[in-house]
């Protein structure tokens, strides 16, 4: 083996720990690994910079600004808001959750999808009493198991297809080919979470719970004297029974009705005094013929113009991690409060300036309306919430972001235009049209993700040239002998293991070339290889680090890593066995 394939080889297994083992990001540890190969001269500049021209890199980068217009039209809380409904009991709860998440996960990118779904989700879990230990993970697991339905539902899948096409330019897979295989396993994965998720989560308060009632506000609103709930009894219009409220009096023509009995008819200007939690004024702000007290300043008013409530979890790239909130100067730097931390789903022991951070930890915070935006896409940060409310999105483009996006998948999926140029057009499509704005999509533009993609191009290019790849290949195949289908279970499992340690999109990216080396030696048809590699890279259910939207449902949902694996577990080997069986049904040796 030559020395820069020794150096190349160093190097990619250098990378897998420092990821795995340090706070540095994969995007960091991948570009410090570009250097070192460059300044060795192990890769030249145009191999070390080509994943930055890659056309899979600029798919991903135009689909993300393809689901920034439909999260600020609400193009995907119009499926919340009318899927959801009303479930039955908790099996119910959970079809009624994880079937349209795997559906809606097959055309949109999983992890805003999660982002969205989340605060959803926990009200809805609220409203019906059913703990988000039932919700959360399985909504995570769908997500990822809904990605691999279609090349475009997770980046990895676009780059890997796209790594396939730069080394063999005469294969193809269509836009839905995969479906062969993605919706078998979505089935199984999606039929064992409704099954098994009752049995095996425990029902532990998460970060609602363990937030409620944390304060409690005054809450003043107006019945709109056009709206539907005039000359309706307090019981028909819906207010004796909400969550987290209690309608504390009626101011109304100067006199006040102290005692409100559930036959008080409701009458056009009443001021209704509420007592509850911040979540609970969320609802009834959405609450239709209600709006807020047009006399004088309210509290509420007070409360929610000067100040935010925000929820924030905390990533394993924060700068705090280890050190206390005090010694740290958190509100220096980040000009937030912390209210609350809640770890694991319950409160954390001892006076908030001794608590030390950890990844996941879910902090309630008092910030300026400014501390959203600047954070948002914040590493330090893996999801940002609003408590008391978000900016009402354009529900009346909701329908014409659907329509572009459906635009694109036709496009794409006929081969009229390849996917690029499709997702280009459709991102273009939004921006004109006014679905998203230029500023909101350079915001959804998960910058990590696509420099570690393109990173990894980089990597991986070093381990084919330098000839390690092959030398790696060589070993596999002295272990799995000329067997094709011992080389996939091996290439499955190498890739599996290795995406619930790192990020996904590296982890098949670095394996890609292997892979293909192990094919091209036993002289057989590369597909198959390149589909299991798609597969496994995102079947990451056993670790909250394997997948960024499983560390995201981690903090809310109080989970514990032994929850991943009881449930990830039996779903890694369920997922396994369905991809192994059924791809070299459809794509021989």
């Amino acid at each position: 083996m030559s020395l820069d394939a020794w150096i190349a080889l160093s190097v990619a297994c250098a990378v897998f720990p420092l990821m795995a083992l340090t706070r540095l990001g994969p995007d960091m540890v991948l570009m410090g690994a570009l250097v070192v190969l460059l300044s060795l001269g192990v890769i030249d500049a145009e191999q070390a910079l080509g994943g930055f021209s890659n056309s899979g890199l600029f798919t991903v980068a135009f689909l993300y600004i393809l689901v920034a217009s439909l999260r600020d039209t609400g193009g995907i809380d119009l499926i919340i808001r009318h899927v959801l409904g009303r479930p039955s009991g908790e099996r119910h709860a959970l079809s009624r959750l994880v079937w349209p998440v795997t559906a809606v996960s097959g055309l949109l990118n999983n992890t805003p999808v999660v982002a969205t779904f989340i605060p959803a989700v926990i009200s809805w879990g609220r409203r019906f009493s059913i703990a988000p230990q039932l919700l959360l993970m399985p909504l995570s697991f769908a997500s990822i198991l809904g990605g691999t339905v279609t090349l475009m539902g997770t980046s990895t899948n676009l780059v890997v297809h796209s790594l396939m096409q730069e080394r063999f330019p005469d294969l193809h897979l269509g836009l839905f080919e995969i479906a062969w295989v993605g919706v078998p396993m979505a089935l199984v994965g999606v039929v064992y979470l409704l099954v098994v998720t009752p049995r095996l989560l425990s029902r532990r308060p998460g970060s609602e719970e363990a937030f409620a009632n944390l304060r409690e506000f005054t809450i003043e609103m107006e019945v709109d004297p056009q709206g539907p709930l005039v000359d309706r009894t307090v019981e028909e219009a819906g207010l004796r029974h909400l969550s987290g409220l209690f309608l504390v009096e009626i101011e109304r023509g100067g006199n006040v009705v102290s005692v409100v009995g559930p036959g008080e008819r409701l009458k056009g200007g009443d001021h209704l005094v509420f007592a509850g939690t911040t979540e609970g004024a969320v609802e009834l702000q959405q609450m239709r013929g209600l709006r807020p007290s047009r006399l004088g300043e309210s509290h509420l008013e007070k409360e929610f113009r000067e100040r935010r409530l925000v929820e924030a979890v905390v990533s394993d790239q924060c700068q705090f991690i280890g050190q206390k909130i005090r010694d740290g100067h958190f509100r220096t730097l980040y000009g937030a409060a912390v209210l609350a931390v809640c770890r694991g789903g319950r409160r954390v022991a001892g006076s908030l300036g001794q608590i030390r951070l950890q990844p996941s930890d879910v902090l309630l915070l008092e910030a300026r309306p400014a501390f959203i935006e600047r954070h948002r896409q914040s590493q330090d940060f893996l999801l940002i919430s609003q408590v008391n409310g978000q900016a009402r999105p354009a529900f009346d483009r909701a329908l014409r972001a659907w329509a572009i996006l459906a635009t694109v998948v036709v496009l794409a999926s006929t081969g009229l235009m390849s996917m690029m140029n499709a997702a280009m057009l459709g991102a273009t499509a939004a921006l004109l049209s006014g679905c998203v704005s230029v500023r909101s999509a350079r915001r959804g533009m998960d910058t990590q993700v696509l420099l570690t993609i393109a990173a990894s191009f980089g990597l991986g290019a070093a381990l084919q040239t330098s000839g390690a790849a092959d030398v790696v290949a060589r070993g596999l195949l002295s272990v799995v002998g000329d067997s094709p289908w011992a080389l996939l279970v091996g290439t499955y499992c190498v890739v599996a293991l290795l995406t619930s340690l790192v990020t996904n999109n590296a982890a098949a990216v670095i394996t890609f070339p292997i892979a293909m080396a192990g094919a091209e030696s036993l002289g057989v048809n590369p597909l198959p290889y390149v589909v299991v590699v798609m597969f496994a890279a995102s079947a990451s259910f056993l670790t909250p680090i394997g997948y960024q939207t499983n560390l995201m449902v981690m903090g809310p949902g109080g989970y514990r890593v032994q929850d991943y694996l009881k449930l990830g577990g039996p779903l890694n080997l369920l997922t396994a066995v369905v991809v192994l069986v059924l791809t070299p049904f459809f794509w021989p040796f």
